[in-house]
């Protein structure tokens, strides 16, 4: 099974421009799922799905996905309204105040977390999202699960997007989460770089977004210190492809851009493909 996974669309943030720039990309990461290779089973959008809120954009974030050949799970972040959402996404759940639910897989469960705070640009997980997820994981214990959450659970090393490991709602999911060994990966985005970290013993993942990407600087910032450092960057709109294989989950990253091949499956490459599977042990 493929499962796709776009992050960070910003759609709207040029108000009143259909044919926005974060639109011409979130079309082409779509054109390359749909038409390429590697078509996916279904696509997991996390977050910051619209820039500002707005309903209109919504709106056409859900036609665009509800043209998919594939189904589309959203899932919101820190630049989204929950209520534009819902009125956009009527399908989406809604528990308790919070847009979050569960996807049930052969073989594999993926549950789809709201992170999104009110008023704030990091993460948010309060005692009632805490609860509503441990229900949910005491439900299916011996069934592989993955985490579908917005926001990452720790500092990936951007200095200035980075969360601290001693903020509350990251000290709750942990606490939500512990002992629950089916919990395979957490698959995030908001950081707009494809990253890769083990937490607690979990493998945890960022996807790149189809909107900008973020520049990689690993260095200390000093807010009260312009240094003139790059911060965004017009790199093309990346995606990640999760495989599950029935046994285990494989991430790999991705860009919609044109690659230049330098070699394709031929009879000059048949020789090192015939040899490769030779190695392979029989049975």
């Amino acid at each position: 099974m493929l499962i796709a996974q776009i992050t960070d669309v910003h759609l709207g943030f040029e108000p009143g421009n259909p044919e926005e720039s974060n639109r011409k990309r979130l079309d082409l990461v779509l054109a390359e799922l749909i038409e390429g290779r590697n078509r996916p089973d279904l696509l997991l959008v996390t977050g910051d799905l619209v820039d500002r809120g707005d309903l209109d954009s919504y709106r056409r974030l859900a036609e665009v996905l509800g043209a998919c050949p594939f189904p589309a799970y959203p899932l919101l972040g820190n630049h989204d309204d929950r209520g534009n959402f819902a009125q956009a996404f009527p399908h989406v759940p809604v528990v308790a105040g919070f847009a979050h639910y569960d996807i049930a897989l052969e073989g594999l469960r993926i549950i789809m977390l709201d992170t999104l705070e009110v008023g704030r640009h990091g993460g948010g997980f309060c005692e009632v999202r805490a609860a509503w997820l441990r229900a949910r994981l005491a439900e299916h214990r011996d069934t592989p699960t993955v985490i579908v959450m917005h926001h990452p659970p720790l500092d990936m090393g951007i200095d200035w997007m980075a969360t601290h490991p001693d903020e509350p709602w990251v000290q709750r999911f942990t606490a939500a989460i512990a002992g629950h060994g089916q919990v395979q990966a957490i698959w995030c985005g908001h950081l707009h770089r494809p990253i890769v970290a083990p937490w607690n013993g979990i493998a945890v993942s960022v996807c790149p977004a189809t909107a900008v990407e973020l520049s990689l600087d690993l260095n200390p910032i000093d807010p009260e210190h312009p240094d003139g450092r790059p911060m965004v960057n017009a790199d093309p709109p990346g995606y990640a492809l999760h495989r599950w294989t029935g046994h285990g989950l494989v991430t790999h990253f991705d860009a919609a851009q044109e690659h230049i091949v330098i070699a394709r499956f031929d009879e000059r490459m048949q020789g090192l493909v015939r040899e490769l599977f030779a190695e392979r042990p029989l049975g």
